[in-house]
């Protein structure tokens, strides 16, 4: 009783009373861990800072493209596949929202100067000369050649010369005595060939001044342009956003130099306009040489950066100072031009970038990219002059700067005429293999082109395959839809922590300057732990864990399509077949579906003689339930071979389940006395009911056989009674 009055005193509590005694705790926010942050190598600061875009999630970076005038070669893939992985990594996995413009320079003292070397050539081998006539000719080119050869004192150009010298030589000599003694049979041809560069040089100091015909001047480097797309698609690398050319943009050029020569950074001398680069940096607001400042005053790369068509005396001395650089350049005879306020010209080179990447991007650019080597000067001058003309300080935010690339551990490039086409790149190696050896470096270091790093990246590519390959045969397992999810024991929970760390490394690290050397080492890693558990699995004798397994794969599957090392979409592995979403499937499969339909055909041939009804059946479960679920179907003729027709998978399953339903059908229609008179190869003798009571030898059935058989003879009885009843009904 005391209990009772003790309990109805909360009987007469107001709701309100009720939840005066009764509220949530209080909720305590977990204090997180601290979350990693891009940070890029800025070669405005030499060091890595963090990244902010100026506008929220866009990204407008401009990148420094090719000059067209020969073939792209693997310096060029050094930088294009490294930016073409920043940019991937940037857009897909940081989730920047970014605009890419790309520049061709198609107008250029080098490619001026090969195209005039190519059409004089030409008309020179036109007129068919004698042998004699070569012998004078590259005789006569051959001494200022020599003069050339002394003067020079780069180490790499000195070699390049001489080797060019000696090949020469080593045909001038024998052709000359044939010639002499006629003798032998002569091969002018061939001394043509090697002499091509000296006859070609000597030719343009005689008639350069000639060549008149614009055309002449844009024939070249658009060749050359498609050639280089070509090449980049091969390597997988994306089209830029935007793509702008030199030659498209000469009245934005000239309206860009107007505005620097009216904001008081240029002037003009002798129909040619130049930087005033005294009068830019001595501006409180801005300064000259931002990246490479120790490099101010190097008159040998400032040469080099005018161009070799604009380094003479009389072109030197227009300028006020040294360190002054061209933004349009009078024409001389044998040049292409334009119309200007200044007179007919053509665009400076570092000009070029700075009025097409303005116009596209405007005031100030969040990554500006390029080459090691376009530092000082083009792009101290590209700044300089776009900071003129916009009057501002930050033109650039991030400038990124690809490493060298070296063959062996020599210097390659174009002008040293040492440097493999990615063409013959190619021919060795896989546009993934290639890209993998990239991605296994980091992209602002010297990457050494080599065996060694071929094969690394081959080996990569290989262990990477064999694990896809192993997951894709575990998930192959015959299992229902419960049986795909798996208790989780101890092995499971360790690999899945190692999941995780290592998916955080993997995040840590394209974070710290998009290293993705140290990311593949990660994801390497983790593969090593996933076989590891998948050995010691099946050594168990256990099924690994199907979903665990999976994710794992994906995950890595996506970071490297991510990279671009994977194309297509398929969810786990290497394309089988070919890249991209246009697989011709029917081209790729039928050989092995062919080989298979024979080797099947075979076995059914062999299991009706030999009576062998086991594999009879296997076969008929490989064409009616496991090639259709892969969009296969085999279609059995009497006497001829068996045809092989890749449909739709959904038309497949839906056709079997037709089938099935139709079967079954059939199936009800038959009484249970009737089902095993039919199997007149199993047994020989029937009771009243027919039922077997003796196999096909005359033996009588055993108990345990004939336990079996009943079971199977009251199902059947019990489906045609359905049926009939079923039927019944209907009527």
């Amino acid at each position: 009783w005391e209990q009772f009055l003790a309990a109805s005193q909360y009987l007469h509590w107001s709701p309100s009373q009720m939840k005066g005694k009764r509220t949530q705790p209080p909720w305590a926010a977990p204090a997180g861990t601290e979350v990693a942050q891009l940070r890029l190598y800025n070669s405005l600061t030499r060091t890595k800072e963090t990244f902010v875009p100026q506008n929220g999630n866009r990204v407008l970076w401009y990148s420094c493209g090719p000059t067209v005038y020969d073939a792209s070669h693997m310096g060029h893939a050094r930088s294009y596949i490294s930016f073409d992985i920043l940019r991937r990594i940037l857009k897909d996995y940081f989730k920047y929202d970014v605009l890419y413009c790309m520049n061709i320079t198609d107008i250029d003292d080098k490619i001026i100067k090969r195209a005039r070397q190519n059409y004089l050539l030409e008309q020179y081998k036109k007129k068919k000369p004698e042998a004699s006539q070569i012998i004078q000719d590259v005789l006569s080119a051959r001494g200022p050649f020599q003069q050339k050869l002394a003067e020079t004192t780069d180490p790499d150009k000195r070699q390049m010369l001489e080797r060019l010298d000696a090949a020469v030589a080593a045909v001038l000599g024998p052709l000359q005595a044939a010639v002499h003694s006629k003798e032998h049979p002569i091969h002018a041809e061939v001394l043509l060939e090697s002499a091509k560069d000296l006859l070609a040089d000597w030719l343009d100091n005689q008639f350069g001044s000639q060549v008149t015909e614009n055309s002449i001047f844009s024939t070249l480097p658009k060749y050359w342009e498609g050639e280089y797309h070509a090449d980049m698609a091969a390597l997988n690398v994306l089209p830029p956003d935007v793509l702008t050319r030199v030659s498209e943009y000469v009245p934005e050029i000239v309206d860009f130099v107007k505005k620097i020569v009216s904001n008081g950074y240029g002037y003009e001398s002798n129909g040619s306009v130049y930087f005033d680069t005294s009068k830019f940096d001595s501006s409180k607001q801005h300064s000259y040489g931002k990246l490479v400042p120790e490099a101010v005053g190097d008159q040998k790369a400032l040469q080099e950066g005018e161009g070799d068509l604009s380094i003479s005396a009389e072109r030197l001395s227009e300028k006020h100072s040294p360190n002054d650089f061209a933004l349009w350049k009078a024409s001389k005879p044998g040049e292409p031009s334009w119309d200007s306020p200044w007179g007919k010209g053509r665009p400076g080179w570092h000009i070029e970038c700075s009025a097409m990447a303005g116009s596209i991007l405007g005031e100030s650019m969040d990554i500006h990219g390029g080459g090691f080597d376009l530092r000082f000067p083009h792009h101290d001058n590209e700044l300089a002059q776009s900071e003129a003309f916009f009057e501002n300080d930050n033109w650039v935010r991030y400038f990124l700067h690809t490493g060298h690339l070296t063959i062996a551990g020599c210097k390659m490039s174009k002008s040293l005429k040492n440097f493999i086409t990615i063409k013959d790149a190619l021919a060795n190696n896989s546009a993934r293999q290639l890209r993998l050896a990239f991605l296994m470096h980091s992209w602002k270091d010297t990457l050494d082109y080599s065996a060694n790093t071929m094969e690394s990246a081959v080996q990569y590519e290989k262990f990477m395959n064999e694990f896809f390959l192993n997951v894709k045969d575990i998930l192959r397992c015959p299992t229902d839809i419960t049986g795909q999810f798996e208790k989780w024991e101890a092995a499971e929970m360790d690999l899945n922590k190692c999941f995780y760390e290592r998916k955080s490394a993997v995040h840590e690290a394209l974070c710290d300057n998009v290293d993705t050397r140290a990311a593949m080492e990660e994801m390497r890693a983790l593969v090593s732990q996933s076989n590891t558990y998948i050995a010691s699995r099946k050594s168990a004798k256990l099924q690994p864990n199907l979903m665990l397994l999976d994710s794992i794969a994906a995950y890595l599957t996506a970071m490297l399509k991510t990279f671009g090392a994977i194309e297509g979409a398929q969810p786990i592995g290497f394309p089988v077949g070919g890249t991209g979403q246009d697989i011709d499937l029917e081209t790729t499969l039928m050989p092995y579906l062919k080989v298979l339909s024979d080797f099947r055909e075979n076995v059914r041939r062999i299991a009706r003689e030999q009576k062998v009804t086991e594999l009879l059946q296997l076969c008929d479960v490989v064409r009616d339930d496991t090639l259709p679920d892969l969009g296969v179907r085999l279609e059995d003729h009497e006497g001829l071979p068996t045809v092989v027709k890749l449909v739709d998978k959904e038309t497949l399953l839906k056709e079997r389940e037709e089938k099935k339903r139709m079967a079954k059908l059939a199936k009800m229609k038959i009484p249970a006395c009737e089902m095993f008179l039919k199997e007149a190869d199993k047994y020989s003798k029937f009771d009243e009911t027919g039922f077997p009571t003796h196999d096909l030898e005359g033996k009588e059935i055993s108990k345990g056989q004939a336990k079996k058989l009943r079971k199977l003879y009251e199902a059947q009885d019990k489906l045609h009674r359905d049926n009939l009843q079923m039927n019944q009904n209907g009527s």
